[in-house]
């Protein structure tokens, strides 16, 4: 991934991602969502950002590395990554995870 010669300060890359946030945040839809994403991302940095998705309904089901590698095609180091961040991350896979979870039950209408 691109690297800039000199790293934002601190204080402007948490303005810069707490905008980009507000962005997600203000999409209604899964397709707004969808597209916005398809405008903002390479085809790349897509596939990485769905492979690592797709990786984290299998690991909170305990499926172990190798099988998700199996199964999604997806690397064994990349799913070791989204393990630890499931473990120790921020929380937002998680935080996703249920409002997906909730939003796909039949109860929840």
């Amino acid at each position: 991934m691109k690297q800039r010669p000199e790293p934002l300060p601190d204080h402007e890359a948490s303005a810069s991602l707490q905008a980009l946030a507000r962005a997600f945040a203000a999409l209604k839809t899964a397709d707004e969502v969808a597209r916005f994403l398809d405008d903002l991302c390479t085809p790349a940095e897509l596939e990485a950002l769905v492979d690592r998705w797709r990786v984290v309904p299998l690991l909170q089901q305990g499926v172990p590395y190798r099988e998700i590698h199996e199964r999604t095609g997806v690397s064994v180091t990349t799913v070791g990554r989204v393990a630890r961040t499931l473990d120790r991350g921020a929380g937002g896979y998680a935080i996703a995870a249920r409002r997906v979870a909730r939003t796909a039950s039949p109860d929840s209408h």
